[in-house]
């Protein structure tokens, strides 16, 4: 209802303009019809008063206009007529068009389109001449074509609007997507974070509680050069994320991603640090393919040893931590087994990241990993990671 109680400002302007266009017609006797009904000048007033009216209810009720405005015309026929009657009808019927439900925008085309052809057809059987041709263009003029603009504009309008819709879900789905794209980008940084730092803070935890637990000399000063060891190492490996997150410029080209040949080197690294755990760390090269390797499959297997043998340092039982590695034409095979169960002296605090962190990336290179202990007889089990990694080219996810 307060739709209807305050038109808007432009249905205002076009009723007053139009009625007062009408009365100075009127005033100065400008009519457009003769011989009717009603003869009386004055009559013509009451059809444009009505048609005036009903301008201010083309935009909130336009079907309600444009059935009393007919009316209203109808009526005006029976008069000398107004000229500003018959123009404010044809804003009717284009209001209605483009402001009236999208069914009434597709019929009434279609209702003026067949008024306009029954009215030339009936005025021409019934008085075949010029004139019964003319008034058919004149209905064409105030009723068809009134409606072929308003469905004109109608259409313009409602494609420029799926235009602007599309453009706010492009806009949206570009902001998901950048959203996304940080949130992988965290991850990653988070799993490459973890993956450098937890061996090297793991086998300082470790060192530290038995330098303190443990009152000898000797032990100590071992404790203390592997911490030391792996403080270094570990502000390396530090500065190596930093420089690839920093943009190329005054520190120069950041170090390379670490790839297998770097194996032996980490090997060699968890073997000094477990050894006081009593854990005997080897690797076993079974790859009988050569040839390189996509850089994200690399990255990704070392990782996964690395991990693996952070898990075997804080939680092994005392024995043989083995890591293997095979190769086919398309996979890489990744394998790190150790003893499962209790073993004696200090132990690292795990978050179970590291597993997570493996599974990710295993899972963003297409390929298959499993974790678990495994039976070896006689009430021995054994903690093996194996992961395969498809090494044939493509493009991975970040």
């Amino acid at each position: 209802m307060s739709s209807l109680a305050r038109p808007h400002r432009d249905d205002v302007l076009l009723a007053v303009i139009g009625l007062s266009g009408g009365v100075f017609l009127w005033l100065v006797g400008i009519h457009i019809q003769n011989g009717r009904l009603f003869d009386a000048p004055w009559v013509s007033l009451l059809p444009l008063a009505a048609v005036s009216a009903l301008e201010l209810l083309r935009r909130s009720a336009p079907l309600t206009a444009l059935a009393i405005g007919t009316l209203a015309l109808v009526a005006d026929q029976f008069t000398v007529g107004s000229l500003a009657t018959l123009l404010m009808f044809t804003d009717l019927v284009y209001a209605a068009v483009l402001y009236g439900s999208p069914a009434a925008s597709r019929r009434i085309p279609v209702i003026t389109l067949l008024v306009t052809v029954a009215t030339t057809v009936g005025f021409i059987a019934w008085a075949p001449s010029a004139d019964a041709v003319l008034i058919g263009i004149v209905v064409g003029m105030v009723a068809f074509g009134p409606a072929v603009t308003g469905a004109s504009v109608r259409n313009h309008r409602d494609a420029a609007e799926a235009a602007r819709l599309r453009a706010d879900q492009t806009a949206l789905l570009a902001e998901i997507d950048r959203a996304q794209a940080v949130t992988a980008e965290r991850s990653r940084m988070a799993r490459e974070l973890h993956d450098m730092v937890a061996n090297h803070l793991s086998a300082i935890a470790i060192h530290s509680t038995a330098a303190l637990s443990i009152d000898d000399p000797g032990t100590s000063r071992d404790a203390l050069g592997v911490i030391r060891q792996n403080s270094v190492d570990g502000l390396a490996e530090m500065r190596r994320l930093i420089g690839l997150l920093r943009e190329s410029g005054a520190d120069g080209p950041p170090s390379a991603a670490p790839t297998l040949a770097s194996l032996d080197a980490l090997v060699e690294q968890a073997g000094a640090n477990s050894a006081s755990s009593g854990l005997v760390v080897t690797l076993e090269d079974g790859r009988e393919e050569s040839g390189p390797l996509p850089a994200p499959v690399e990255l990704a297997a070392y990782r996964i040893v690395q991990e693996s043998l952070t898990n075997a340092l804080k939680h092994a039982a005392p024995g043989p931590v083995i890591v293997r590695l095979d190769r086919s034409r398309t996979l890489l095979t990744v394998e790190v087994s150790s003893l499962f169960g209790d073993r004696p002296g200090p132990r690292a605090p795990g978050s179970g990241a590291g597993l997570v962190g493996m599974r990710e990336r295993v899972a963003l290179l297409g390929g298959t990993m499993e974790a678990g202990p495994e039976p070896l007889g006689d009430g021995v089990k054994t903690w093996r990671v194996r992961a395969e990694l498809p090494v044939e080219e493509r493009t991975y996810g970040a």
